[in-house]
């Protein structure tokens, strides 16, 4: 019971990483809100896995685009849970696309879900711990996209860098408070985000064949280091990076 007692928010908590982290988390005795943007259905899904095993559970319905939404989901957790001890801000979007003909509004899309919004989120929920005096832990979803290029994903990798760089930056502002901010930085993870581009079968398959474990990543996959870098296990955790993908940023001979 790694988080028992605790409070964790989750961002893009209805499906993929974002619902096998906030299960895991009132797994190991959290309870746990989640923000989510269009899918009902999942996220009530995933207010009944945490309320099945014995946890207090939230749905918040919100754009992480929007500075709003992240003040929104701080204190309708707060008022729900009385504080905040972890936050993951998971919440991504990726719709590939090719450099050169990309459009304007795909780019800026991007950018505002997966940088601004994790910006957002994080400050919002770093105020919050300060003002409680007694640390928290910050875990950001950022991706193996932050080291590699993509051909599709010009606009998408950046943002991935720019979470890793944020939690690096936000572990020296936030230390002194004793908060934690890390990142994890997951490979090919078959969620939503990649369903359209793995599609084919063949693509696929060649895609898992590089990964040295032999097989793409699931969301369960994540849960274990998001909860293990949200508990005090890693209290002397800050500003690092872990890598979740079976191996594949390494086989490049």
């Amino acid at each position: 019971m790694l988080l028992e007692g605790k409070t964790v928010l989750v961002t893009g908590g209805s499906s993929g990483i974002g619902a096998a982290a906030a299960v895991e988390a009132a797994r190991q005795g959290a309870d746990v809100a989640i923000n989510y943007v269009g899918n009902q259905a999942g996220a009530d899904a995933v207010v009944a896995q945490i309320e099945a095993l014995g946890r207090r559970a939230l749905a918040v319905r919100g754009d992480v685009a929007k500075r709003e939404t992240a003040i929104a989901f701080v204190e309708a957790a707060v008022a729900a849970f009385d504080r905040v001890d972890v936050f993951v801000s998971n919440a991504g979007i990726c719709p590939f696309h090719a450099f050169l003909d990309m459009p304007a509004d795909t780019f800026e899309r991007t950018m505002q879900v997966n940088l601004h919004g994790a910006f957002y989120m994080v400050q919002a929920a770093a105020n919050q711990m300060v003002a409680q005096g007694d640390g928290g832990a910050i875990v950001a979803v950022s991706s193996i996209s932050a080291l590699v290029g993509g051909e599709f994903q010009t606009h998408y990798t950046p943002t991935k860098a720019g979470i890793h760089s944020l939690m690096q930056s936000a572990a020296i502002a936030l230390g002194r408070h004793g908060i934690r901010c890390n990142s994890v930085l997951p490979g090919t993870i078959l969620t939503e985000i990649n369903r359209d581009d793995l599609a084919d079968g063949e693509k696929r398959e060649r895609m898992a064949a590089r990964v040295p474990l032999g097989r793409l990543g699931e969301p369960e996959d994540l849960a274990g280091p998001i909860v293990f870098l949200a508990s005090d296990m890693a209290r002397y955790v800050t500003g690092a990076a872990l890598l979740v993908d079976g191996g594949a940023f390494v086989n490049l001979q």
